[in-house]
């Protein structure tokens, strides 16, 4: 069975764009990709449309990642649809998580922050390096990608409890 992700954080041009391409290449590598579906929104609507921050692209493409979503924002129809929502940080988690309350769901997805599957125990949000230079645009991706990795191993543990 397919799982869907949406990642989300405020804008949707730096930090889930930069998760869900981190996930990707993720699945991408193990050869799963066939297993779930991934993608990405902001709880704002200013970028809609956008690619993700060049910064972020630029950084991102010298790990090798591709980030290619374009901008849009988070709506009731994806409350129903996805399986997990991961939020950046805890505005995000918040917002989601009110929308999720006024919302009549066929089903309840799993909101949670993507560092709560984090070895890195330090940080619970990850920051928004939109604001700031280049080196805050590694630390997400660094963040990022052990959080996805972490994510992918409950997956796809998961995954294996349901078989047997």
């Amino acid at each position: 069975m397919v799982k869907r992700l949406l990642f989300v954080c405020l804008g949707n041009i730096c930090r889930s764009p930069a998760a869900e391409g981190v996930f990707l290449s993720l699945i991408h590598a193990q050869g799963i990709e066939s297993n779930y579906e991934v993608d990405s929104a902001g709880t704002g609507g200013w970028h809609v449309g956008s690619p993700a921050d060049s910064r972020m692209q630029r950084a991102a493409k010298r790990r090798g990642i591709d980030l290619p979503s374009k901008a849009r924002q988070i709506n009731s129809k994806d409350l129903n649809y996805f399986d997990y929502i991961l939020t950046m940080d805890n505005d995000n988690l918040s917002l989601v998580k009110s929308m999720a309350k006024k919302e009549k769901l066929s089903k309840t997805p799993i909101i949670k922050p993507i560092l709560s599957y984090s070895d890195n125990k330090k940080l619970i949000e990850v920051p928004d390096p939109y604001y700031g230079g280049e080196k805050g645009f590694e630390e997400v991706l660094d963040l990022l990608g052990d959080a996805c990795l972490g994510l992918l191993k409950e997956l796809v543990t998961s995954d294996k409890a349901t078989l047997h």
